[in-house]
């Protein structure tokens, strides 16, 4: 049978980059001790007022058709949210989708095309390549150089742009590596975007999870806010990533012409889930500042942890809910050292060549399980680098 090319531009782009966490859920599930690492799954509950109410919203019959925008009280909510950073957002100005990564898809089927370039941060985000290549682009990276925290360059940024280039597909607070970009770096990178005529992408969903940096973003620049869009949801501040509601935030005529393609896509998201979004939106809830606490502590545990560790570096990130290692010295990369983790000591972690090749030495750990978990996991880390000293140097 004959198929569309998406299915060969997506081939190697789907669940093979998870193969180890998902082979770690296997051993897990049929008894083995595992230390699981791997992915951004917050391990603090939604505030009990969301769950509240999302029952409250379905036992009024909130779970009829919607419309393709969003529903009122989320879309003014959002507006108002962004009106706190930009005084000319309106409820025009919003989409709603279920999730962060729903949102990405639509709106990169919105601005790129085959023939088309998008540029993006290397390391990046695992589905990235898969969403860029979905509209039939093709993904032209940008590499992010750990001498300079990961932090995208402008000149580096420059370097890579091609006469296909359409759009910067930007990642602040980033993932895997933690990243905030300041408001002086997003202003060199639009400038370079203006001079080039990119449309600018900004993924957001860790923003409220910034440690000691301060969050900047080129949707808060006038200069760029006809040329930004902004997606994000409520999966990472307010714990809540199985609800799957999101957003994108971008210019009116992107969103009135956007509008058309999210509507073919599902056409409105539950009334229910849009009710609980407000809500969260509306209210004081201190989820997001328990785990900026949380998140903040296990990073500096798990470099205190690793302290004594052959082989091992960490870098403490700016944000997020990851840490990234750097095994290099160990002499094996982080595919190798990865599978070594979890196959002789019951560790799993995600290796940096899932998110590139500038991550290639790192591994990225989750910082969403519990203190002692942590601890466990630098003791068994650091025993495997001790025996991957001694075995080279019995080769030396």
């Amino acid at each position: 049978m004959r198929y569309a090319s998406i299915t060969e531009r997506l081939a190697d782009l789907g669940s093979g980059k998870w193969s180890l966490h998902i082979r770690a859920r296997q051993l897990k599930a049929s008894g083995a001790d595992i230390i699981e690492l791997t992915i951004g799954e917050p391990d603090l509950p939604p505030d009990r007022a969301l769950i509240d109410e999302c029952q409250r919203a379905m036992n009024a019959g909130r779970y009829r058709y919607s419309n393709g925008r969003g529903e009122h009280a989320v879309v003014a909510a959002l507006a108002e949210k962004y009106r706190k950073r930009r005084s000319d957002v309106t409820t025009e100005n919003v989409l709603c989708f279920p999730g962060t990564q729903t949102a990405l898809f639509a709106v990169m089927l919105g601005l790129a095309e085959a023939g088309d370039a998008v540029l993006v941060g290397d390391p990046l985000y695992a589905t990235y390549e898969g969403v860029i290549r979905t509209t039939g682009a093709h993904p032209v990276l940008v590499p992010l150089k750990p001498e300079f925290g990961f932090h995208m360059r402008a000149a580096d940024l420059e370097k890579a742009i091609t006469p296909e280039c359409k759009v910067l597909l930007l990642n602040t607070p980033h993932n895997p590596t933690g990243a905030v970009l300041t408001a002086q770096e997003i202003a060199a990178i639009g400038e370079v975007a203006r001079r080039h005529d990119l449309w600018i992408v900004c993924d957001e969903v860790y923003e409220e999870l910034v440690f000691d940096a301060v969050f900047a973003s080129p949707f808060d620049n006038p200069d760029l806010a006809e040329r930004t869009v902004v997606v994000s949801s409520i999966s990472k501040s307010h714990a809540a990533p199985g609800f799957r509601s999101g957003w994108a935030i971008g210019p009116v005529e992107f969103t009135n012409r956007l509008l058309p393609v999210s509507e073919t896509m599902l056409f409105g998201t539950q009334p229910f889930i849009a009710d609980m979004t407000a809500y969260a939106l509306t209210h004081d809830i201190d989820t997001a500042s328990k785990m900026r606490a949380s998140y903040k502590a296990r990073a500096a545990q798990i470099v205190a942890g690793l302290e004594e560790a052959p082989g091992i570096a960490v870098l403490p990130p700016e944000a997020g809910m990851f840490t990234l290692i750097d095994v290099s010295g160990t002499g094996l990369d982080s595919e190798a050292f990865a599978w070594a983790l979890l196959e002789e000591e019951g560790v799993a972690v995600m290796p940096g060549s899932s998110f590139g090749a500038e991550a290639q030495n790192y591994l990225r750990v989750s910082l969403t399980v519990p203190d002692r978990d942590i601890d466990e996991a630098c003791r068994r880390i650091t025993a495997l680098a001790e025996r991957l000293t001694e075995r080279k140097e019995r080769r030396a």
